[in-house]
């Protein structure tokens, strides 16, 4: 996505497109890394002068609410955040800690084709797959 599309996303999100917020959504949508809030605020402070931590977490937020990012708690010790919000699972490697994206068929049988089970109103779905990456198994070998 060009800064053109980023800035056009936002406002078509209703979010006023400040540098900091563009900054960040154009950072989520070239770096599939999974970043925390700490790591965009650090690769982003030099480049934006104003940058600050708290910023960076209310915009994520922010983003996160509007359905811009995805925020991950696959690990218990931190959130990380997706700029890929097509339906797809993650994989945690219990090693080296990287996120991956597993992107597969979301209507497979693991996931239920209704937004009512039960009487619940479902909002979201989340896949998380947890154990070692082949980048890891193949370093053992």
């Amino acid at each position: 996505m060009d800064i053109v599309q980023v800035r056009k996303t936002l406002i078509d999100n209703g979010i006023s497109p400040s540098r900091p917020r563009v900054a960040i959504l154009n950072y989520l949508s070239e770096n599939f890394t999974h970043p925390t809030a700490d790591e965009i605020f650090h690769d982003l402070r030099d480049t934006v002068p104003t940058l600050s931590l708290t910023t960076v977490y209310n915009t994520l937020k922010l983003f996160a609410d509007k359905g811009l990012c995805l925020a991950l708690t696959i690990n218990e010790k931190q959130t990380c955040y997706d700029g890929q919000t097509v339906p797809h699972a993650h994989f945690l490697c219990s090693r080296c800690g990287k996120v991956y994206d597993i992107m597969q068929d979301m209507n497979s049988s693991l996931h239920l084709d209704s937004d009512n089970i039960c009487g619940h109103h479902i909002t979201e779905v989340h896949y998380y797959y947890k154990g070692i990456c082949s980048e890891c198994l193949a370093s053992c070998n």
